[in-house]
């Protein structure tokens, strides 16, 4: 059961009938019967689903997404779960240039530098797919390209698969964002912007930072990358910790 854009379909919430993929229409998320018309993904974000209108479609609204979501996450976790490839090798791992083991080392070094390395990145990326988390630098990676762009249309666009992919509640790759981000989020969408994002993008980021990035750096992944031998820390020693 996957993710659909559908053409003339209904919204079980507001009855809407004129769905479609042009991107002046409106979009729908579907998983068997259940469809959900964009627009009421963000009025529920924004509102919040306790207090959505018109009255008594709070509980229709819970079905649906419960439905939908369990569809979507069932068929994510198969597609993306980690497989005997995932093991870490600096010969299969990276195509193309290989890192240098100096610049491999520095990754454990600090986060900044990870993040600004292709091959770090790409690192990371698998380790995080392996835990299940990879929506989170998909959605920085997201949010980096679309800082690029510079064509109206081209902004509105990337913005709104962007919050449909990672800030909607209906997204199986919905990232964790606390709710004055959120708000800020919906706000932003009325006009989309190249930085529509900055606020998430940074709680993103000092997320991956504070969670994901010790973890990764003490992972038999990275040290099989790095030569780091079992017992000895990513920078050297067992005490010391890794700076920004």
């Amino acid at each position: 059961m996957a993710l659909a854009i559908l053409l003339c379909c209904v919204c079980v919430l507001c009855v809407r009938t004129d769905v479609n993929s042009s991107g002046k229409g409106s979009r729908a998320y579907r998983a068997g019967t259940n469809s959900v018309c964009f627009e009421c993904v963000v009025t529920a974000a924004a509102a919040g689903i306790a207090s959505y209108r018109p009255a008594g479609m709070a509980e229709k609204w819970r079905l649906a997404i419960g439905k939908i979501r369990k569809g979507l996450a069932i068929k994510n976790a198969e597609d993306n779960g980690p497989t005997k490839k995932d093991q870490a090798s600096s010969d299969t791992l990276f195509d193309g240039e290989q890192p240098t083991l100096e610049e491999i080392r520095s990754w454990g070094k600090s986060f900044d530098k990870l993040m600004r390395s292709p091959s770090g990145r790409k690192a990371f990326r698998e380790f995080l797919r392996c835990e299940y988390s990879e929506e989170n630098i998909l959605f920085w990676l997201a949010c980096e390209e679309l800082k690029k762009e510079t064509n109206p249309e081209a902004i509105e666009e990337k913005a709104r698969f962007i919050y449909e992919d990672y800030i909607s509640i209906l997204s199986p790759k919905e990232v964790s964002l606390d709710s004055r981000v959120r708000e800020i989020v919906n706000r932003n969408m009325v006009e989309p912007t190249p930085h529509t994002f900055d606020e998430a993008q940074l709680q993103i980021y000092t997320l991956m930072h504070r969670d994901s990035y010790p973890r990764f750096i003490n992972s038999p992944q990275f040290k099989t990358l790095a030569q780091i031998p079992e017992g000895v820390s990513a920078s050297g020693s067992t005490a010391e910790s890794p700076s920004n």
